[in-house]
Parts: C-alpha cells; structure tokens; sequence
C-alpha cells in the first residue's frame, strides 16, 4: 500500500486522440504523395518538366497533391499545433514551392517570345476584369504556341498564393515581365528624355524623336500594356490585388516615360506656329489612345500613370493655343508692301489659307482645345469685313457657332484685312479689285475643299463668293467700261456709216488699250476666269454682232 501512495504524481503520456491519429496519418499520407512527386520530377533521370504540353494532366496532380498537403497541415495545426510531423511537411511544401517557383519562372521565360506586341494580336480573357470593346483585340492567345501557358501559369499562381507564397511567385514574375515591357518599349524607341535634354535638341532631331513617339504610342498602348494587363489579371485571376500590383509594377515605370514625353514637348518656348502640326499629332494621338489607357490602367495604383496622360494633354492643348497666338500674331505684323504682279494671290493668303487647312483637318482635337478659349478683340475692325451670318454687319462670334469656328473665322478675318490694305499700292484701281477677287477666290476654294468648309459652314462660302462676284463687277466696270461705252446703246437704231465707222474705230482702240494694259494681270482660278469671260462676252458680243451686221 505504502508503494502505491507514494508512486509518482507526473501524470502519465497522454495517449494520441482520435483526431489527432487521422489529421497526421491524413497528413503523412499526403506529404508521401508530393515527396515522391517532386523526387520524380527533379530526378536527373527527368528529361521532361513538370509543365509542359505533354504532362499537363501530371502538373495538375501535382497541385493538387500540394493543396491537399497544406489543407492536411491546417487541420492538424488545429488540433496538435506542436505536432513533429509538421516540420517534415513545412520542409516539403517549401520544396514544392521551390519547384513551383523554377517552373514558374521557365515559362514565362520560355514563352516570353510570344509576346511581341507586332507578331501577335491579342485576345481578352473572361477572367479579364476589365473590358476594351474594339474587334482589334480578338485573334490568337497571347502564347501563340502554347494555348496551356497562360493557365499553366495561373495554376502555379493559385497554388503558390494559397499556401502563403504569393511574395515568392510575384517577384519571379515583375522581374520577367517588366524586362520585358521595357525591352519592348527600347525596340520602339521609348527614351526617358527629361525637359532640359529636350530643349538641347535642334528640331529635325526632335521631330524624328516624336514620329518614333507617335509610332509607340499606338503600339504600346493596345497591344503591349493591354496585353500585360490581359496576363497579370489571368494569372492572378485569384487576387485582383495582387494583379493589380504585379501589373502596376511591371509597366509603371516604361508607362510614365512614354506618356512624359509629350508634356515635355509641350513645355518648350521655342515652339513656333511651323511646329503645330506635329503637337497636334501628339495630341490626337495621345487622345486617340486615352479611353484605352484609362481601361487599361484602372486601378487607384495606376493614378499616376493616368495623372500623366492628363498632364500631357493638358500641356500640348496650351502649346496649341500658344501657337495659334503666334499665328494670328505673325498675320498681324506683316508689312510687306511691294505689289503682287499682276493682281495674283499674295503669298500671305497662301500661306494662312494652307496652314488653316491643314488644321481643320485636326477638327476633333482642335474643338476641343480651342473649346474654352474666348475671343478677345484688342481694337475694332469694320464690321463689312466679315460676310458670314444674317447681314452685312454681323461679327464671328455672332453667326458662327462653336468656339473653334470663331477662332479661324477671326483669322480668316484677320488676313482679309491685311490683303485690304495690300490693295492700296495698285495704282489702277481695277487692278486692285482684280487683287481682291483672286485672293477672296483663293480663299473660296480653299475652305470649300478641305474641312474648313465643315466649321466654318456653306452659307459663309456662299456670301464669300457673293463679295467675289462684286468684285468682280467693279472690275468689269472699271477695266472694261471705257469698252463697253465706245459702242452704242442701242446698235439696232439707224445711223450713217461714217457714225458706225466711228464707233468701230472707238471700239477697237479702247479694247487695244484694255488688251495692253490687261495682258500682264492674272485670273488664277479657272471657273473665275470662265466667269469673267462669259460676263464681258454677253457684253460686248452680242452689241458688237448688231453694230456689225448693220
């Protein structure tokens, strides 16, 4: 009796319960399963990899072996957390993870051919989480070859995030991925050029560099950062997150060194009205691309990505408008004052009609850019000048109706108004109204065929061409008057022919005085000079016909 009291009072093992038996034979059992698996596939006998075409159904064994190796460690942490076996396990999985990660990285290495944005249309996935409607984007997988790579990625993502490996599977991929967004944005030519490098280079060098900018531009956006954003949001299909973050990481940085460079253009002083159009390029570009841009980089983490865009925009809108200033300025201050020979179009109406032209093909952007930005006249001009609208005495901002179209009906204005005064020196008043005409034709024709004749309207091109045609009246009157009264007004009356001999000599030396002093003026456009004709034939012909058969 005394032995049995005195016997040891430390309780005795306490035996495994049920539980515990089945949550570490269950797990035993798994981590047996992923250690001959992982001994298979990195045996040096293995010719073959884990993720390949031809062992697809194998690497789907294989996670989810490692799936049910980590579930099988939760249940038995929770009811034996310092269980040994578990050691053995984490060791396991951390092998698996290791081969995981090595499969991970080989193919995105082995496929990374296949991303070439020119090679390789690119498709959306449903998993997408965003959405560009635009037919270009349907065609081939983004892995041309290998339709499995993208879900073969997907599954070592899925399975490296659920057993707590996401840090390990991200880095692997922002490291590949991102080398090779930003060798792709090198082959287009993607420079990280600062504002103070720009101002140094002479324009055709500048000019190269924006074509290259132009021709990147509408490659990176829809194929190559569309595409990243396709991948990361795939792959990453479990977490948006972590998509989020892999995408953003990868193509920030190549991203904002394309979209800067167009704010940087737009910050120089040396941007003379020559260099309009290719700002406006960039502009329509850039703006071309932004419903894309703003799909693609959708998330809060791609603020500064989109804050850039902005920038730029805003930055080449004010260079625009600056230029445009300029313009309208360099039409103000010109003072040549030597006559055109023979009443033709004064290089002035040339170069102002040509330049507005080519900027009415830019109508989209310009309305926008000139949206907000109010006329403001610095001294009258008289209100005859302008023949658009109700009357006589309408100004642009009264008839025309968009901002845009007052701002080039105000140069349109503003060159008439030098061409007025460049009149002046003619010293045969006809002559200058011959002036008038040509240059008020040129600038007829010019509107009517390019988009000019979209802003500014027809009814403006019909009342120019009705002052074309007073022009012309006082012209006939003024050159051809002297003419036309040498012959009777009445050639059907009867006279003696020593009176209708007279009228044919007076005929024949004002209209040899007209020809000689007329044969050196010029009529560019051709339907005016038919006009002209046809008018002084109904004239003279006819009176001259009746005169002569009597």
């Amino acid at each position: 009796m005394g032995k049995h009291f005195f016997r040891s009072s430390s309780p005795p093992p306490s035996k495994p319960t049920s539980h515990h038996t089945l949550a570490e034979r269950a797990m035993e059992e798994c981590e047996k399963d992923v250690h001959t698996l992982i001994t298979k596939w990195t045996s040096s006998e293995s010719d073959q990899f884990l993720f390949s075409l031809t062992s697809h159904q194998e690497a789907e064994e294989f996670v989810r072996a490692v799936r049910n190796l980590h579930n099988s460690m939760h249940r038995l942490v929770s009811v034996t957390p310092e269980a040994e076996k578990l050691y053995q396990a984490k060791n396991t999985i951390q092998a698996a993870m290791k081969l995981l990660e090595s499969e991970f990285r080989r193919v995105l290495k082995a496929n990374r051919e296949y991303l070439d944005p020119e090679c390789v249309s690119i498709r959306s996935y449903k998993s997408s989480r965003f959405s560009i409607s635009d037919s270009k984007h349907d065609g081939a997988g983004y892995f041309a070859d290998d339709p499995d790579a993208m879900d073969d990625l997907k599954m070592i993502a899925d399975c490296m995030i659920s057993t707590g490996h996401a840090k390990d599977c991200v880095k692997v991929y922002q490291s590949i991925r991102k080398s090779i967004v930003d060798e792709t944005l090198k082959s287009f030519e993607v420079e990280r050029l600062t504002l103070h490098h720009i101002q140094k280079l002479d324009w055709d060098i500048l000019e190269a560099k924006i074509k290259s900018w132009l021709r990147a531009v509408n490659l990176a956006v829809p194929s190559l950062f569309y595409g990243e954003r396709i991948l990361a949001d795939h792959v990453f299909s479990v977490s948006g997150t972590i998509a989020d973050s892999a995408f953003t990481e990868i193509t920030r940085e190549g991203a904002l060194a394309l979209f800067a460079f167009p704010e940087n253009v737009g910050k120089l002083k040396k941007l003379t009205p020559e260099k309009m159009f290719r700002t406006l390029d960039m502009y329509e570009a850039l703006a071309n691309v932004y419903p894309e841009i703003e799909s693609i980089f959708n998330s809060d983490s791609n603020e500064a990505v989109k804050s850039q865009v902005t920038n730029s925009l805003s930055k080449l809108s004010e260079a625009v408008r600056s230029m445009m200033a300029d313009f309208e300025s360099a039409i103000q201050k010109e003072s040549s004052k030597k006559p055109v020979a023979g009443g033709g179009v004064h290089p002035l109406t040339r170069y102002a009609m040509n330049y507005l032209s080519f900027l009415a093909d830019y109508s989209e952007s310009i309305t926008v850019i000139f949206e907000n930005w109010k006329l403001t006249l610095t001294y009258p001009l008289p209100k005859t000048l302008f023949p658009c609208g109700g009357g006589e005495e309408a100004y642009p901002e009264d008839v025309l109706s968009s901002p845009v179209s007052i701002r080039l009906g105000w140069v349109i204005l503003l060159m008439l108004c030098k061409i007025d005064g460049k009149a002046q020196p003619y010293k045969d008043v006809a002559l200058s109204y011959l002036f008038l005409a040509n240059n008020l034709q040129y600038v007829v024709n010019k509107v009517r065929s390019s988009k000019l004749n979209l802003l500014l309207g027809g009814d403006c091109v019909a009342r120019h061409e009705s002052k074309v045609s007073r022009y012309i009246a006082k012209f006939e009157k003024l050159a051809w008057g002297k003419v036309l009264t040498s012959l009777p007004e009445d050639p059907t009356a009867e006279r003696s022919p020593e009176k209708a001999r007279e009228h044919f000599v007076n005929f024949n030396t004002e209209f040899e005085l007209a020809y000689r002093k007329q044969i050196s003026w010029i009529v560019l456009d051709p339907k005016l000079r038919d006009k002209i004709k046809i008018s002084l034939s109904q004239k003279l012909i006819p009176v001259y016909a009746e005169l002569s058969h009597r």
